[in-house]
């Protein structure tokens, strides 16, 4: 967000998932996480349990840095301690810091959230004119593909699969990109978190289009759970296999992340969802079609 309203030149430190754009990539990091980034999908989801219930931090944060650093304004989430250092950490850090900066917690729950946050960091770094405009753009665009959607003869059903060992459905604002998208999803709830789901209720809900949306994976990381998927019962009974409507995707860059790329998101969806109305979105390298011949996966990029 701070780099799409302009003033990336201002940001000191970005956190050990913030890689987009490339400049982020350039500035100190000011966390780490403690999961082992080459654990197997149930691997992580134990740890994670783990963590939580024993309430054990997942990531780390170098308030030595901070302190050298003298941020002004720390901009964090309290959406999600898997995803990020929770903001009871962050808050505890900066009650040790000299240089008493603000802290602007971001929460998005819905597109409409996310849209509201692009205003409140613009309010914070002084780039209210630019947030505006942002706003406006990303709004025309969510419209264009809603009203395109509307055209379309079905709704098929999706399943948008947020994490695939165990199976979670989609959290959020995953829901509405699906609608909006012209798709249905009976699975998961509108702007509520992710959660565990059990495989037989995919099995009955029967997706036409399959999803894997995964929660911090890109797409690289994505097709091998495709892989964890072809082991799963009745995998190749779906429609969405039978008729090659299975996807991976960049989950981290884009479906997991409410900046500016969730319009990116949506538009890939809905071109996944409706290729006979949508042409193919502007990003590239976000998403692959997955090819399941009799319990083989095979990735096929678009």
């Amino acid at each position: 967000m701070v780099f799409a309203l302009r003033r990336g030149d201002a940001l000191v430190a970005v956190t050990h998932e913030c890689d987009f754009p490339e400049a982020a990539k350039k500035l100190p990091r000011i966390t780490w996480s403690r999961i082992d980034s080459n654990a197997t999908s149930k691997e992580i989801d134990e740890t994670v349990t783990s963590a939580l219930q024993s309430g054990s931090p997942l990531y780390e944060l170098d308030v030595q840095l901070l302190e050298q650093l003298q941020p002004d304004l720390i901009i964090t989430q309290g959406l999600c301690d898997v995803c990020a250092v929770s903001s009871s950490i962050v808050h505890q850090a900066v009650q040790k810091l000299s240089s008493n900066p603000v802290v602007l917690n971001l929460e998005p729950h819905t597109l409409q959230d996310i849209l509201e946050n692009i205003r409140e960091v613009g309010l914070a770094i002084d780039r209210q004119h630019e947030a505006e405009n942002l706003i406006a753009q990303i709004s025309g665009r969510i419209e264009n593909v809603r009203e395109c959607a509307k055209t379309a003869s079905s709704r098929p059903r999706v399943f948008c699969m947020e994490w695939v060992d165990p199976p979670y459905c989609g959290g959020h604002w995953m829901k509405e990109l699906v609608e909006i998208a012209g798709g249905r999803d009976d699975l998961s709830k509108h702007a509520l978190p992710s959660h565990r789901i059990d495989w037989n209720d995919v099995l009955c809900f029967s997706p036409e289009v399959l999803v894997l949306t995964c929660c911090g994976f890109d797409l690289k990381r994505s097709m091998g759970e495709a892989e964890i998927l072809a082991s799963f019962p009745g995998i190749f009974d779906l429609p969405a296999v039978k008729h090659d409507r299975l996807f991976a995707t960049a989950g981290s860059g884009y479906f997991s992340r409410p900046g500016p790329r969730i319009v990116d998101s949506l538009e890939m969806l809905a071109y996944i969802i409706h290729p006979e109305i949508f042409a193919p979105p502007a990003v590239k390298d976000a998403f692959a079609k997955v090819r399941t011949p009799v319990g083989i996966v095979t990735v096929v990029s678009e």
